[in-house]
């Protein structure tokens, strides 16, 4: 079980290493100091070493991935697996079946994925596919942003009840975070309408969406999790949202920090910002208001964002912001699936087609290289398409390639783009060009950390997971803003690719497609005295309101076969915790 990665040019922020040529030892699934003679020698001269890919959001797994894959027959022929070399077949572009979507990150070096939203009613699906998603270790967010229960302990002030109640869900779906997406206007889609901004209030429950955040951020903090609160900001895709956006960041600037959360430094995470960044009234007068908003991100240290980047394909759009969907299937006419998940939250699916040749696409492909470009610590970004919204995570490759090379930006600008993109955003101005530092850093090491995870992933120090991507490019010998067609190249097909020390992909190939990951979930608690007060809520609830008994919602140990609990505070293995 030993091995030995040798020569390579390793990549490793989070460790303060930024190219040197050095070994990287493996040992029982574990980067350590040394091994001994006899290891398994891996040659990556004139190549490159970084940790295994991290991307903390994306939609990969559930209810409305499965709806997206089987209404989607034509996504289906675009990208099929064949059974060959123990791999299971498969098939889907945007949104790949289960197994191809193991595959498909293992080759572009990427051993661990965060699904971004799953409703809690539906978790044991969620558990289900990923059962059979090999390779990738995996976590899973529930929707905590427009829940009933969560609604009615923040209209009551109590945040001690909604803090136990946050617990008990995690717990019970099995869940990693928690997650808001369009704060109380999900659940005003339940009712036909929708909210705009922050200060809405919601049927009923008469609480906003900055309630609902700075509640919840206030109960995150509370509980010491692992990862920040996950936030989707109100006004999704409108002309003039971002002013919402700042402000949404602004809501929990000032909470006070838990005194020990893992090792993340971060209050809020908000993702797809590139869909949260226009200026204007409409689309006539639209214009990028990404410069803001990465000054913002400049100017504070609370945050950290991901991108949701266009990639300029036809994909599936699919977000429990179903009112967002129901304005896209509006807009374009393609067909639209929708579901209100009882007490919980809601979602829709909608394809949609990122056309270069036209306007909005061309402009909002420009917003998200902005944002990249803008923001000047890479410590604060993650490289996400918000997959498939954006475009599918397989063209992760093309975004780095654009992010290392201004010279295929701007031959896309000057020959591909509508106008738009030059003349409705800066980003022909921009020549700033991704370090490979930096690569590592919006790839790897800022997601491991704000997730709360670095401790094991992210980094190649001893005691990391032996999750290791070897890429074959080479600083010494390659200009990379020329040769962006070969970086494109190299991140998509990995040389090697190790899981927990097992070689799984060679030159691009799955080698061992049988190898499946963590399920990393959360085991914590509230106050003794809270914890018994929501568990009478929860009882008169269930019976009132849902279509389940209680006993049938929660998602037993069988489901999660490599189970990793984490606890609030320490994030460590949660043997022994209280029951």
């Amino acid at each position: 079980m030993e091995k030995i990665i040798k020569n390579g040019m390793v990549y490793d922020p989070l460790n303060n290493i930024d190219g040197d040529k050095m070994d990287i030892c493996i040992k029982d699934g574990k980067v350590v100091d040394s091994v001994s003679d006899s290891a398994e020698v891996i040659d990556a001269s004139g190549k490159i070493v970084m940790a295994g890919g991290v991307d903390p959001h994306t939609h990969i797994a559930g209810a409305k991935v499965n709806v997206g894959r089987m209404y989607r027959p034509e996504d289906s022929k675009r990208d099929v697996e064949t059974k060959f070399g123990g791999r299971r077949a498969g098939s889907g572009f945007s949104v790949p079946s289960t197994f191809m979507t193991g595959y498909r990150y293992a080759q572009m070096g990427y051993t661990t994925a965060m699904e971004a939203a799953m409703p809690p009613l539906l978790a044991r699906h969620t558990h289900e596919e990923f059962h059979d998603m090999p390779i990738l270790d995996h976590g899973a967010f529930p929707l905590f942003g427009n829940n009933w229960f969560v609604m009615k302990y923040l209209k009551e002030g109590d945040l001690d009840k909604c803090a136990a109640y946050a617990a008990w869900l995690l717990r019970v779906t099995k869940g990693y975070a928690i997650k808001i997406v369009n704060p109380a206007g999900t659940e005003q889609w339940a009712w036909g309408g929708n909210v705009h901004g922050i200060n809405d209030p919601v049927s009923y429950f008469d609480v906003t969406g900055a309630d609902i955040i700075k509640g919840l951020a206030e109960v995150n903090e509370m509980l010491g999790l692992p990862h920040a609160i996950h936030l989707h900001c109100n006004d999704l895709g409108h002309p003039g949202n971002y002013e919402t956006t700042i402000a949404s960041f602004d809501v929990p600037k000032d909470i006070k920090p838990a005194p020990k959360y893992g090792n993340r430094d971060k209050i809020l995470y908000a993702t797809h910002v590139q869909f949260h960044s226009y200026d204007g009234t409409n689309w006539r007068d639209f214009k990028s208001a990404a410069p803001k908003v990465a000054d913002y991100v400049n100017k504070n240290d609370h945050i950290v964002i991901d991108i949701g980047q266009v990639t300029l394909d036809e994909t599936t759009t699919m977000t429990a912001d179903g009112p967002m969907e129901y304005d896209l299937h509006s807009l374009n006419g393609l067909k639209w699936a929708n579901c209100d998940v009882e007490m919980e939250t809601g979602s829709g699916v909608v394809p949609f087609i990122y056309a270069a040749r036209a306007p909005v696409p061309a402009s909002q492909w420009g917003v998200g290289m902005e944002l990249f470009l803008e923001v000047k610590d890479a410590s604060k970004v993650c490289l996400t398409t918000d997959s498939p919204n954006a475009g599918p995570f397989t063209r992760y490759p093309r975004v780095i390639a654009w992010l290392m090379s201004n010279k295929y930006r701007m031959n896309l600008i000057e020959n591909e783009l509508h106008k738009w993109a030059q003349t409705k955003t800066t980003v022909a101005t921009l020549d700033r060009e991704y370090s490979l530092s930096e690569i590592a850093q919006v790839t790897r090491a800022t997601a491991a950390k704000v997730l709360g995870l670095s401790d094991t992933k992210g980094h190649l120090g001893v005691g990391a997971d032996a999750d290791i991507a070897v890429y074959d490019i080479n600083p010494e010998t390659q200009d990379f803003s020329a040769d962006y067609m070969e970086v494109e190249k190299a991140f998509g097909n990995a040389s090697y690719v190790l899981k927990d020390g097992t070689v799984v992909v060679i030159d691009g190939t799955m080698t061992n497609p049988d190898l499946y990951g963590r399920t990393y979930w959360i085991n914590t608690h509230g106050k003794a005295e809270a914890e018994e007060a929501v568990k009478a809520d929860v009882e008169k609830w269930f019976k009132q309101y849902y279509s389940v008994n209680l006993a049938n919602y929660p998602v037993q140990d069988t489901y999660i076969p490599h189970s990793v609990p984490l606890i609030g505070d320490s994030v460590e293995a949660a043997e022994g915790a209280s029951k």
